[in-house]
């Protein structure tokens, strides 16, 4: 059945680096602040719901929000109401901010199924230098794509049995994984952000502090249309000191510095440069004994597309430290049950070589040269722009390697290394995710205790047809 959604108001904001807030009507009568009011109200009311929406037909929800959550700071009661945020033209970089949150919810553009060719770039500083540097990327995308297509047909031609509007987008999807290698991290892209007013709220308190200007701008922009509209809930009194302590650990402790890692050093995988050594366990904290004797059975009989009970937690964790690239990470970082931190992305770990070994000859040269006059120049670029590592991370496109490390329980990567080991996964992920699981099952194994282990174990980066059949098309 056809609706008339045309009616409906979605209150929008802009911020002042030009991307676009849209806080999401649903046209319900009952608002997220109502949510939460009515369902706050089963901690100090025996009655019925339908007692407590009586209530609040008669004197609404504003005062309740702004005397007991705002004012007496009852955190959990915005737990109770959920608000969606869109995000629109915004960098990679402020998508990845927003998404580093444990508790993020939403949906992002997808490299691997959009052509991003005409996406807008953002750069941190206008002038004609900055455009050209971001445009060579762009150029090339565009030249490839086609070239690319054709060569991808040769080598991976279509099956008997094949359906052809499949395999076409399957060949698609492989160009796409590919040359969004070349893509640089100031490609804009649309999200969106699904959470309750309580962890809207905290996620603004940092996201105020980045530092990133563009993200402090989108964040400005996202707290001035929440203020405007639900006046109740996000008119917190703000507190200098956690204000400085936030801004520091921004300033200093936000990006993942191995430097800082005693175990490590600065020397964090810098001879995977050249494609060596590039993962290794970082440390394992286990409690054997615990798993053997209470969770044996859970560990070793486990069916596949089953989780682990989440109880196994309780046994310990383990880190793992790998080289990736960006646009990986982008994936990787969806996994919220585990610790990581944002790296900085950087020149300093090389350009991983999965991009260009699945280039064409011909396409590989080009991609070289570009590549290499790129970092030639990166130096004299930065400090002829001014430009600080942090913002000359928007020029550089998402095949360069950044340094990782997940840390979590047993349950969480178990679920985080089956799930991204298949032929659906984009192969650099698919590698590390392999070697996770095959190095949890020997941490193990060495310890007499046996992991059922349902990972891909197939070839890594092998073309499957099946990819055509899962982009989301809407029909106009």
């Amino acid at each position: 059945m056809k609706r008339d959604l045309s009616s409906l108001q979605h209150p929008t904001n802009c911020s002042d680096s030009g991307g676009r807030i849209v806080l999401l009507n649903t046209g319900a009568l009952i608002t997220p602040e109502d949510l939460a009011m009515i369902q706050a109200m089963y901690s100090r009311d025996p009655r019925s719901i339908f007692d407590h929406l009586s209530k609040l037909a008669v004197s609404g929800s504003g005062k309740f929000m702004s005397s007991f959550y705002v004012g007496y700071n009852h955190a959990s009661i915005g737990d109770c109401g959920t608000i969606t945020l869109c995000l629109e033209n915004v960098s990679m970089l402020v998508a990845k901010a927003v998404q580093d949150w444990m508790l993020y919810s939403g949906q992002e553009g997808s490299t691997r199924y959009l052509d991003f060719s005409k996406q807008p770039f953002y750069s941190p500083v206008e002038n004609q230098a900055c455009r050209d540097i971001l445009e060579s990327w762009r150029t090339f995308y565009l030249g490839a794509m086609p070239r690319l297509e054709k060569y991808l047909t040769e080598i991976y031609p279509k099956e008997v049995g094949e359906d052809e509007k499949v395999y076409r987008k399957a060949i698609k999807a492989r160009c796409f994984d590919i040359l969004r290698g070349f893509l640089p991290a100031g490609s804009t892209t649309n999200l969106s952000w699904h959470g309750d007013l309580r962890q809207t709220r905290d996620k603004l308190l940092y996201l105020r502090h980045h530092p990133l200007s563009e993200v402090r701008s989108v964040a400005d922009a996202m707290e001035t249309l929440l203020l405007a509209t639900f006046p109740n809930s996000f008119s917190a009194k703000r507190y200098e000191a956690t204000e400085s302590y936030i801004d520091t650990w921004m300033k200093w402790g936000y990006y993942f510095d191995p430097s800082r890692d005693p175990n490590q050093g600065s020397n964090f995988l810098t001879t995977g440069i050249d494609g060596l050594n590039t993962y290794s366990v970082r440390k394992v904290g286990f409690d054997f004994n615990l798993l053997r004797s209470q969770y044996s059975l859970e560990l070793g009989t486990r069916p596949l597309k089953t989780e682990l009970p989440k109880i196994i937690g309780e046994a310990g964790h383990a880190s793992f430290n790998f080289l990736l690239d960006f646009g990986s990470f982008r994936d990787i970082q969806r996994h919220r049950a585990v610790y990581q931190q944002m790296p900085l992305l950087s020149l300093d770990y090389g350009f991983h070589p999965w991009y260009l070994d699945n280039l064409s000859p011909e396409l590989r040269s080009e991609a070289e040269v570009l590549i290499r006059d790129f970092v030639s120049a990166s130096s004299s670029f930065s400090r002829n722009n001014d430009l600080k590592p942090v913002d000359f991370q928007y020029f550089i496109p998402m095949g360069f390697r950044v340094p990782c490390r997940v840390t979590g329980d047993l349950p969480s990567l178990v679920y985080l290394a089956e799930l991204r080991s298949t032929s659906m996964v984009h192969p650099t992920l698919q590698e590390i995710a392999k070697k996770m699981g095959q190095s949890l099952r020997d941490i193990l194994r060495h310890q007499a205790i046996n992991l059922a282990l349902h990972i891909d174990e197939g070839d890594t980066g092998r073309f499957d047809v099946r990819r055509g059949t899962q982009d989301i098309v809407v029909k106009s």
